[in-house]
């Protein structure tokens, strides 16, 4: 059974934040990734071609930042429920790989609740960015299971990890972030989000299934420069946080007025950590 539509983003948001996410990813991964890919046996499809299905792809920002970092022919299959979304990402893949070999990029419409080990097959590696905490334990689960039933390899960006550190500080910054961490792991239609949790429930999940796991801090480190992502994120920060505990007004409205003030003045500085996470499976025998 499918689960309820995930939440959908206004391509202003997503390009707004498009150039803290790439500079938050972790590339210490990459070099891990890349030694497996190396032992792997060689895929179908044009000789030593990678394929990679990117999961909630959004405007294609995770395509961008990894296509031009991984060597080889590329097969890129960008799935997301959102049409408009889709367009966008097709249009504006990378053409070239590190090493200026092809890319190519296909779209798939559908929940990503849907896709089963058989849907996977044959993919090099799957990836997402900023969706693991959006989904139950139990997806997380069916979505190792599908990942390493395949065979394949799983890199995840920008989970929220549930810190967030503002300078100046202010009185009122943990009783934002508290009530805002408990949004996360809100109850939406039957289905009670991971938010915070979902990092751990990801490495038991993949490790339950056999798969070496490998975390990373991938935080923004967001200044003067970032002033309209701050003051974006500032209002759904606290926001998500007043809808979770209405009590919290009219302080958190005043609250939200001096920071946006602070940050208009150039006076704000923010630091929202999220972790990255790889996931190897293990090698198919005959791979050595």
């Amino acid at each position: 059974m499918s689960a309820p539509e995930r939440p959908r983003f206004a391509p202003r948001w997503l390009e707004l934040r498009e150039r803290a996410d790439a500079a938050a990813r972790a590339p210490e991964l990459l070099r891990p990734l890349q030694a497996w890919l190396a032992e792997r046996p060689a895929p179908e499809g044009p000789p030593g071609s990678l394929v990679i299905r990117d999961l909630g792809c959004g405007i294609g920002s995770m395509g961008r930042w990894l296509a031009v970092r991984l060597p080889g022919p590329q097969q890129w299959v960008l799935h997301d429920l959102d049409p408009a979304l889709l367009a966008l990402a097709g249009a504006r893949m990378p053409v070239t790989a590190a090493d200026g070999t092809p890319v190519a990029a296909t779209t798939a419409r559908g929940d990503l609740a849907d896709l089963t080990a058989d849907d996977l097959a044959g993919s090099s590696l799957v990836t997402a960015s900023a969706l693991l905490d959006l989904l139950t334990r139990e997806e997380v689960e069916d979505l190792a299971a599908a990942c390493v039933g395949a065979g394949s390899p799983a890199l995840f960006a920008l989970s929220v990890a549930g810190r967030v550190e503002l300078t100046p500080a202010d009185p009122f910054d943990a009783e934002i972030a508290d009530a805002f961490n408990d949004h996360q792991r809100r109850t939406d239609q039957g289905r009670a989000l991971l938010g915070p949790d979902a990092i751990a429930a990801a490495v038991a999940a993949f490790e339950r299934h056999g798969a070496t796991v490998l975390v990373q801090s991938s935080p923004w480190r967001l200044g003067s420069a970032e002033s309209a992502l701050i003051a974006e994120w500032l209002r759904g920060w606290v926001g998500a946080a007043h809808a979770q505990r209405p009590e919290l007004a009219p302080e958190a409205v005043a609250y939200l007025r001096r920071r946006l003030e602070e940050c208009a003045a150039g006076d704000l500085t923010v630091a929202v950590y999220h972790t990255d996470l790889l996931a190897l499976p293990p090698q198919p025998s005959g791979s050595e």
